[in-house]
């Protein structure tokens, strides 16, 4: 005889079993804890808007050889700190310390950091309400506040 019950009045004890069983599942257990969620600096949001501490270089991985252009900013929802960086040629420049900025995920498997960009999850999308693309290709000019 098979294991398990599978007879024609075994509902409750497959529903019941099933149930208890989803839990062995990592992806299951991950996602109805909201475990992601609470590791996550921007806590499930798509977006978070934070103020510019100072700017950092990071070295690239192996085998590129350069400085990544970043900053650290410290979020304004919960004051997490993290590192974001900033796409473009010279896109730096348009972003000072205690600048409020608007931050998204880089887009890296899984959440994780993309390319030759170690430990760094997040780019930078706005710099004081003016979106970061426009001010790198000349668009717009940066507000003096």
């Amino acid at each position: 005889m098979s294991k398990g019950s599978r007879g024609e009045f075994a509902a409750r004890k497959l529903g019941s079993r099933r149930q208890r069983f989803r839990w062995k599942s990592a992806g299951y257990k991950r996602r109805v804890l909201r475990l992601d969620e609470k590791a996550d600096p921007l806590e499930g949001s798509p977006q978070g808007r934070g103020i510019v501490l100072e700017k950092v270089g990071v070295e690239a991985k192996q085998p590129n050889s350069a400085i990544r252009k970043c900053v650290r900013i410290q979020l304004v929802k919960n004051s997490r700190q993290v590192t974001a960086f900033t796409p473009g040629d010279g896109a730096i420049g348009f972003i000072d310390e205690h600048d409020e900025v608007v931050i998204e995920g880089i887009g890296g498997a899984k959440g994780g950091s993309y390319g030759d960009i170690p430990g760094v999850r997040y780019k930078v999308i706005k710099v004081n309400d003016i979106s970061l693309n426009e001010l790198v290709k000349g668009r717009k000019e940066k507000p003096t506040r």
